[in-house]
This record gives C-alpha cells, structure tokens and sequence, in this order.
C-alpha cells in the first residue's frame, strides 16, 4: 500500500437462496480469490449475501436468521489469516427487531455490524414488511459469538498502517435518498465508501446506477466501491444483474458489467483523496470521528506495494478519445477567444499585434485572435501580424509566419531585428561571438520592445503567446517573451497547444491553412535564437534543453493538480510513460522540473493577465500563491537513490 494505492474488490458469489452454508462458503471463496489473484485489501460483497436478499417472508423464521448469525462466525473464521477488511450483507435480530446489515469482518472477528437506514418499501420493494430502519447511532451487542460489537450507521473502520484509509459503508437504497449517509460519513473522515447492495435489473436503471456512484464520489471526494446481488437470487418476480462499481473522485475505475464478470477490482488512492479535501476548501471534516458521533473500530493490513492495474493517463491534459479530444479544443479555444474578446472591448481597442514566429505558441495566439475578432465583427486587418526575422529564423518558419497572416487575414509587419541587436551588442560591449544567455536574451528583449511599440502605435493590445508548461518550467526571457498586454495561452500546457492547432487545420475549409498549420506543427519547438545549421535547419530545439514537453505536462499535472510527492510522481511516470522512457531519463528530466520549477517562480508572480482553462495554472492571482524564493531541497532528495 505504499503512495496511497489500495486494492479494493467488489464481488457477487453465486448463491442459493436461504441456503446459509453454501453462500458462506461461495462468499469465502471469492474472498480468497479476490486476495490472492488481485491482492485486494479491501472486499465487498453484496447486500444480504449470507442468506439472499430474496428470502421474503423467509426473514421471519428462527431457523434462517439462527443460522444466518452462524454463518457471519464461520465467515470471519474462514477469511481470519487473509489480510483483508471484508464487508458482507446479513440479516441481524438486535433488542427484538430485524436489521438489513453489512457486517464488517477483519483478523477472525467482526469489527462492527451497520444497519441499513433507509428501508424502501415503494414498487417492487417491501423490505419494511421484515426490516426496521437502523439506528444512526451506535450501541454496544452481542452478535455472532463475539461480545461488545458496535451497531448501528455511525461507524468508521480506520486502517492504522495506512493513513487515510477510513472505511464506512452504506447499504444499497441509502445511496438513492435525498440525504445519503456517506455524506456525514465523509464529512466524519471516511475516504472509502462501501455500498452492498441488491438492486434489480431494470432497463434504463444501469447507466442511472453508475451516474449515481460516480456522482457520489466526485461530490465526496471519496473512493465508493459498490457492489450487488446477482442472477442467482430468486428470479420470481425481480432479475439482479450483478453489477459491480469502483469509482474515485469523479472517475470510473472498473466495472463488473450487468449479467457480466460479477466482478470489479482497481487500486484506489487515499493520498489523491486526501489532496483533494485539502484543497477544497469548502470540504469540511471533523477534526475526529468521535467528535461527530462516530465509532471507530480499527485494523492493519501488513505493508506491501500495491500493484498498479488502474490506467495511468499519460497526458493528462489531453483526452484519449478523438470526440472528446475535439470538445476539449473548442472548449479551450472559446475560452481565450472569449477573454481578449472582453479584454479589447473594456480597452476599446479595435487592434491586436502578435509577434508570429512560425512556431506552436504564436500560431495559437494568432488563432485566438482571430476568432476574437470574429467574436467582435471587427476587420482581421486589426490584428497586426509581426514578424522578426533574427540571427537563428529559419527559412521554415520564416515563410510559416507569412502564410499564417496571409490566410488569416491580419496585417503583416516584418521588422528585421538583426542589426539593431548588434548595435545593443556594441552599446553594451558584448561580443557577437559568445552565444551565452546575453546573447539569446537580447534578442527575446528587442522583439518584446518592438510588439509593444507598434501596440502603442496603433492603439492596440500586445497578445502574449506563452504556454502554461513554459511558464511552469520558467522558459521564458523576463521582460521579454515572458511580458505581454494579455497572455491568450497562460492557462495552455504544451501538449493540448499542439491538439489545438490541429483541430484548427482539421476543421478549417482554408486548404492553405491546414496545409501551414500541419507544417508548424511538424516543425521542431524552438526559440531560434542561435544561428541555424549549414544545411538551414533549426540548430536549437527545445526539448533537448529542458526536456520532452510530454513528460514536463504529465510531471505538472500531478504536482500541481493532485499535491504528490516526487517519490510517487516518479512512480506513475513510470507507470504511464515507461515504455517510451528508461528510468534513468524519467529521474533526469523529474529533477529538472523541481530545479527550474521552484527557481523560477519570479517569472511567475508577475505575470500579465491572461485566462485560466482548465485544472493547473500558474497565476499568482489565482492557483499558484508560491513565494519566488522557496527551496526545493526537501523535494530534490526525495529523489536520491531513485
């Protein structure tokens, strides 16, 4: 369980209906082979599952629930060398009164037993013709040959060599009312909810059934593992379809399709939950179970690395699929095109300039600005396009820049930035012949001065073209590149820039266009700002410097969005990204972006304006509140070794 990884299971045994002994054993069996073929830690098991739900009037003889009591002890001695928390449904007789509960079992003994709360007794369900409500609070029983078991909803099942593992569980129609109780267990601490439940098969009710789940841990910001009953229950009057859920925090993560696999296993994370509630601010835990009513009962697994089954996103940023990939960029593209839309009309400007240097970042910017102006019915011709050809411009993206102004429309300024970076040179006593970081800078600092002049000259906004992953890194010239009037691409990592302007060349009817942009994005990234090659070619490429923007975005997005740890950020790197890189280069690049993230946060905490657009941002008035001269030692040596 090391990072936060913890495996839970959701299984649905055959069963035969009153038959005690055998769905003992079934449920026993599935228990062993959810422990050892997935290593789970955690197993759910359906509502009612020691007797069936589907025992109706069956529920009032002696003999079932005498037996049914048995049943619980001889399940707990049958999984008491597993180490795992095991979560069974089973009918309890307490003070006189019949309870639909879930049992939980731990070590040969039941750690506590949870009456179900909401009882349904509406269309197909009559379950308070045999079942009372159960209490929220809890009293102390008798149940199953142990003596002093907690009763009642109230309870948390705390793991003490996990941290954040906090167990509650809820019992099938508690997750449909108006007020579940897994909010008040949340809210008491609970970061894993347990769901047993029989619910029948329907049409339409499976997707409302996942909504549900999903919705619920999104809204928690818990992990809930559901599990119910499947076909083997009577099939009378009702069809169960065995359909088993693990969500977290908004995210499906398995699934045991109706009529299916009768199964759903996947790896939660309670560091990712944990992260989570810290940073909602608006989510409020008690500062212990106790203090809210709440009952603890405790257990230990014994320490083990969780193997990781879940997917791993590679690139976060960007969704798989190329529907969704489509809804994002016109998402993200409406979102800048609308905020300089807002930002040119409150400054009454009817002109834009971008500096374009054929590359991603300002082919963007130029994009927005575009539909900006569209947005507005303002002429193109007000967006002045410059271009500012320099020591290391190339033929490619020199001509990329002309074609991109031309079809958009804008009007095209080229001022040639050479010979007045040399006469900066000879003010300031540089030799042109050292290329060190004065020399690349200068260059960056003259281009800036230029935007801004023909800005003022024309009355307009300069558009900054800065990505969200330069920022991050700090791959930026202060007072340069770095300054803009409104950075349309801020809020934009890298790897989504390039889905941006490709969905632009898919979805535009302007052949030369797609044609210009599908070539800037075949162009190398780069700031040429040193001379090209003999043969013309870019001679300085970005990704060789600060390493592939693709491991930099994935390294953001766990830093920054989920709160982890470089020991566990490297570990999903490796997960996620490993067959494309060796270990010894993810830890390279991983170290990198702790240096430069942390030592360039001054670039940061100046920034213009410019729109957030999704999850992680960088600006000081929003997301990131960093102060620009923290160490990042502590961060640095967690990686030693690794």
């Amino acid at each position: 369980m090391q990072d936060g990884f913890v495996k839970v299971a959701a299984r649905s045994p055959q069963l035969r209906v009153a038959d005690v002994d055998f769905n003992v054993a079934a449920c026993a069996d599935e228990v062993l082979d959810a422990v050892r073929t997935d290593g789970a830690k955690v197993v759910v098991l359906p509502e009612l599952c020691v007797t069936g739900y589907t025992c109706e009037d069956l529920f009032w003889q002696e003999t079932l629930l005498s037996w049914a009591e048995r049943g619980v002890a001889r399940l707990a001695r049958k999984c008491a060398d597993l180490d795992v928390l095991v979560l069974a449904g089973c009918p309890a007789l307490v003070a006189g009164k019949l309870y639909n509960c879930a049992v939980a079992l731990f070590g040969g003994r039941v750690l506590g037993v949870v009456p179900k709360l909401n009882v349904p007794n509406y269309n197909e369900f009559y379950e308070s013709r045999h079942f009372a409500a159960g209490p929220e609070d809890c009293a102390l029983v008798d149940f199953a040959g142990f003596s002093d078991v907690p009763f009642g909803a109230n309870q948390l099942f705390r793991c003490e060599s996990v941290p954040g593992l906090m167990v509650a569980v809820e019992v099938c129609e508690d997750l449909w009312v108006a007020s579940p109780p897994s909010v008040r267990h949340a809210c008491a601490g609970a970061t894993v909810i347990c769901n047993l439940s029989a619910s029948d098969a329907v049409v339409g009710k499976t997707d409302y059934r996942r909504s549900l789940v999903v919705g619920q841990s999104a809204r928690l910001a818990c992990a809930y593992v559901y599990c119910s009953a499947g076909w083997d229950e009577s099939t009378q009057d009702l069809v169960f379809s065995a359909h088993d859920l693990v969500a977290e925090n908004g995210s499906l993560l398995a699934e045991g399709r109706p009529f299916g696999e009768r199964r759903a296993t996947s790896e939660v994370d309670v560091q990712l939950l944990q992260a989570e509630r810290r940073r909602l601010s608006t989510f409020r835990v008690a500062v212990t179970p106790e203090s809210v009513g709440y009952v603890t009962s405790s257990f230990s697994l014994k320490p083990a690395e969780t193997s990781l089954t879940r997917r791993i996103d590679p690139h976060p940023f960007v969704p798989s699929s190329r529907s969704r990939r489509n809804e994002r960029c016109e998402d993200v593209l409406s979102i800048q095109a609308h905020g300089l839309s807002k930002r040119l009309m409150h400054t009454r400007s009817e002109h834009a300039v971008v500096g374009v240097s054929g590359g991603l970042d300002s082919t963007l910017a130029l994009l927005v600005t575009a539909r900006s102006f569209d947005l507005l019915e303002l002429d193109r011709a007000g967006i002045v396009a410059v271009t500012m050809p320099g020591f290391g411009t190339t033929d490619r993206t020199y001509d990329n820049a002309l074609r991109l102004a031309r079809a958009l429309g804008a009007t095209l300024r080229e001022v040639p930035i050479s010979a007045s970076v040399r006469q900066h040179f000879a003010d300031i006593g540089h030799d042109e012949n050292d290329r060190s970081v004065t020399y690349e800078n200068a260059q960056a600092r003259e281009r800036t001065q230029i935007l801004m002049d023909v800005a003022n000259q024309e009355g307009g906004l300069v558009v900054g073209t800065g990505d969200l992953s330069e920022l991050a890194l700090g791959w930026a010239t202060y007072n340069a590149d770095h300054m803009s009037m409104y950075g349309v691409n801020a809020g934009v990592p890298k790897t989504l820039v390039r889905h941006l302007v490709r969905y632009v060349a898919d979805v535009t009817e302007d052949d030369e266009l797609s044609a210009t942009l599908l070539d800037v994005l075949d162009t190398p990234v780069s700031p040429e700002l040193l001379p090209a090659e003999e043969d013309g070619s870019i001679a300085q490429r970005t990704e060789d410097l600060v390493g592939p923007y693709e491991l930099h975005d994935f390294f953001l997005y766990q830093v920054l969005r989920r709160g982890f740890g470089p020991r566990k950020v490297l570990r999903l790197a490796r997960a996620a990204l490993g067959e494309s890189y060796d270990d010894e280069t993810l830890v390279k690049w991983l170290r990198n972006f702790y240096r430069r993230f942390f030592s360039q946060q001054f670039k940061r905490s100046c920034l213009p304006d410019g729109p957030k657009v999704g999850s992680v941002a960088v600006s000081p008035r929003g997301d990131l509140r960093m102060p620009s001269d923290a160490c990042a030692n502590l961060w640095l040596k967690e990686l030693v070794g690794l």
